[in-house]
């Protein structure tokens, strides 16, 4: 068994986008702003906001976190989108999920300018992956590709199987997978809740993506022998023996799943780290303006 190290790989290409960012300050006379939108006291938000914009400061974008009370209306969220999509000065919005129940997150998701849209959930990003034309890929997904990429792993031909098919990692991820593309060329099996036998789908995998959101859900019984297994689950649990005063557990079951599996993520170190190395190179790309121009 090979570790899939986050920690290892986002810090290599954090210093890249470091450097980049730098000489993009120097000839532009800015540099890379984001900006992200927090609603309520959400204490998991809270935290990936702060972990967002501290990995800004490290790599030297600047970056804005905006919060309002979870009471603030759908139209007054809606507005200062608006006001947002106009500032030059501003190359990247994320509004952190979830949102209150009295907003509807896909009118704020498609309110987002979809060139300032770094979490590429915006409609026209998510169509144009689907056509591997250039785009803001969801930055989980591309942590992803990222990942696999850095370690020379090659996927062509082989089997995929994810599970759990939101529109933030499982869906994006299988049509990623399955592109003409480098991470790519998979035959990719998308499974869910409602799936049948679902073992026996996980079982035939070469490669694995688990994002159910379910802890350990993914068992030692369900994994090939050398199969990839990559865990994209983050579940929070209270706990008494760390200081934080929780634990983190992935999707998968690491201790049992890792004595069969060829590369595994673990959790945490595995791809949380990388989906804030997306995010940071969406944002990036949004400030030079090669995706999208003008």
């Amino acid at each position: 068994m090979k570790l899939l190290n986050g920690k290892e790989v986002s810090a290599k290409i954090k210093e890249d986008i470091k450097k980049e960012a730098a000489e993009f300050t120097v000839q532009s006379g800015r540099k890379p702003h984001l900006v992200a939108i927090l609603v309520g006291n959400d204490g998991g938000s809270e935290t990936y906001v702060a972990s967002k914009m501290r990995n800004c400061e490290l790599v030297g974008f600047e970056s804005t976190n905006i919060r309002y009370e979870a009471d603030v209306t759908e139209e007054e969220l809606l507005a200062k989108i608006a006001e947002i999509n106009k500032d030059d000065s501003i190359d990247g919005l994320i509004v952190q999920l979830p949102l209150p129940k009295h907003i509807d997150p896909e009118k704020v998701t498609e309110a987002i300018d979809y060139k300032k849209d770094v979490d590429g959930f915006h409609p026209i990003n998510l169509g144009r992956m689907q056509r591997n034309l250039p785009c803001f890929i969801p930055a989980t997904p591309y942590g992803v590709l990222l990942m696999l990429d850095h370690y020379g792993i090659d996927t062509s031909g082989k089997h995929a199987v994810v599970v759990g098919r939101s529109n933030i990692v499982g869906s994006p991820m299988s049509i990623l997978l399955a592109r003409n593309s480098n991470p790519g060329n998979c035959t990719v099996t998308l499974t869910h809740s409602r799936t049948k036998d679902l073992k026996a789908e996980v079982l035939r995998a070469d490669i694995i993506v688990a994002a159910i959101g379910k802890k350990n859900f993914v068992t030692a019984d369900m994994v090939k022998d050398g199969a990839i297994v990559i865990d994209v689950g983050i579940n929070r649990e209270d706990s008494t023996e760390t200081k934080s005063g929780f634990k983190l557990y992935g999707d998968v079951d690491f201790d049992e799943v890792s004595k069969k599996s060829s590369w595994i993520t673990p959790v945490p170190g595995g791809v949380g780290l990388m989906t804030i190395v997306g995010l940071l190179k969406n944002t990036l790309e949004a400030a030079k303006g090669t995706i999208y121009s003008g």
